[in-house]
């Protein structure tokens, strides 16, 4: 009897299994069944997405605010090294001068340069 009960028992499972599925209607049941189309599944709140825009924005904020301090160091630097070339072609052109000419004359019109770029400015 024992083994007439296992026999049972596999065709038990295999029949509840195929009943579940049911037969396709083209016949090809060797395919998987497709699931039901609903193109509203992957949808997320509308609040889920709100605080996901706030959170770009403000990572975008962040990068912006430390793009603008990097490019502001680049601009410094370029300035400082700018102010210096111009310091030292002035200083060359006073030694031409100084080679040229008495010290005091040179040192007199240094003044009156420094004076006319007081009122050019």
């Amino acid at each position: 009897m024992s083994t007439s009960a296992e026999a049972q028992e596999p065709s038990a499972v295999d029949s509840s299994t195929t009943a579940t599925k049911g037969m396709r209607v083209n016949g090809k049941n060797w395919h998987d069944p497709k699931k039901p189309f609903r193109p509203r599944a992957n949808q997320t709140s509308f609040e889920k997405r709100t605080r996901e825009r706030q959170t770009l924005a403000a990572t975008k904020a962040k990068e912006k605010e430390l793009k603008d301090e990097k490019e502001a160091e680049r601009q410094r630097r370029i300035e400082a090294i700018r102010t210096k070339r111009a310091a030292k072609e002035e200083r060359e052109r006073y030694q031409k001068m100084e080679e040229k000419m008495h010290k005091k004359r040179v040192d007199r019109l240094k003044r009156r340069e420094k004076r006319n770029k007081m009122l050019k400015s």
